[in-house]
């Protein structure tokens, strides 16, 4: 089955965002893609903590949601909606939640970021944990392409998460990468996931020169069970798709069975 990954440049305004969302989406769903995912924040990048707290929204309830719905039910697909801000129980601060609607528009997964990124270098600096409350539970879910494992930017650097998932036929990561961190370490990380988990991985990433002037690394891919990348966007936006194909998990799970061969 086709899978696709939409890569943005979103500004800290939510609506022209979600417009540029439904077009790529809708080429995506062209191109006969049955699940798709968006990046990281794709409603809003750049905002101040104070419009991102203010953009929140409860389970269920808001435009961002209610885009996300519609459009898998508009299109029939599988959707991603990379990550929205979602209210925590904390009032100063807010949930990074990656939502999954089926082909119907029912939210059918939900995944709370669990952790959060702290980056010092020179004048670049970032703290998550100053406004975002971390999420709990490892999250999976079953796709009409197989059983599916979320996760959210920094965490691709925490091996043990995407072990507690058990065996996934896909990961999805959504993300807005920095262009320091990205340039370092964004390719390794993705395909020694893939490879370690012997999966599919799919990357939907902020790329390019943000309203604001943040610089986000892009490179979203499609990597294959071992290793290879068989999808990729450099900056900029748009879709890549790619097969995911249950025969080829199967071939490289029999002749290295890695996770059978797991003693810890």
């Amino acid at each position: 089955m086709k899978i696709a990954s939409v890569q943005m440049i979103s500004g800290p305004e939510v609506v022209p965002n979600l417009a540029t969302a439904a077009r790529w989406v809708a080429e995506a769903a062209e191109i006969g893609a049955r699940l798709v995912a968006l990046p990281e924040y794709f409603p809003l990048i750049g905002a101040t903590d104070e419009a991102r707290l203010a953009a929140r929204e409860s389970e269920g309830h808001g435009p961002i949601q209610d885009f996300l719905a519609e459009t898998a039910m508009k299109h029939g697909i599988w959707l991603v909606g990379g990550s929205i801000p979602l209210t925590a129980r904390d009032p100063r601060k807010l949930l990074n939640s990656c939502l999954v609607f089926d082909d119907h528009g029912r939210q059918v997964a939900r995944y709370d970021k669990i952790h959060l990124f702290g980056f010092t270098k020179g004048a670049e600096h970032y703290d998550e944990a100053a406004t975002i409350e971390p999420g709990e539970q490892v999250v999976t879910v079953n796709t009409p392409v197989g059983r599916v494992g979320l996760a959210i930017c920094y965490d691709l650097r925490f091996p043990e998460l995407f072990r507690a998932m058990g065996a996934v036929d896909l990961l999805i990561v959504p993300a807005a990468f920095t262009d320091t961190t990205g340039r370092a370490h964004w390719e390794t990380l993705l395909r020694t996931r893939a490879i370690e988990n012997q999966c599919y991985l799919m990357a939907s990433a902020q790329g390019g020169q943000h309203p604001t002037g943040r610089m986000t690394h892009g490179n979203s891919m499609i990597i294959d069970p071992w290793g290879e990348i068989l999808a990729r966007m450099d900056k900029g936006e748009g879709v890549i798709a790619a097969e995911l194909d249950a025969a080829r998990i199967a071939e490289v799970r029999t002749s290295l069975p890695a996770l059978k061969n797991r003693k810890l």
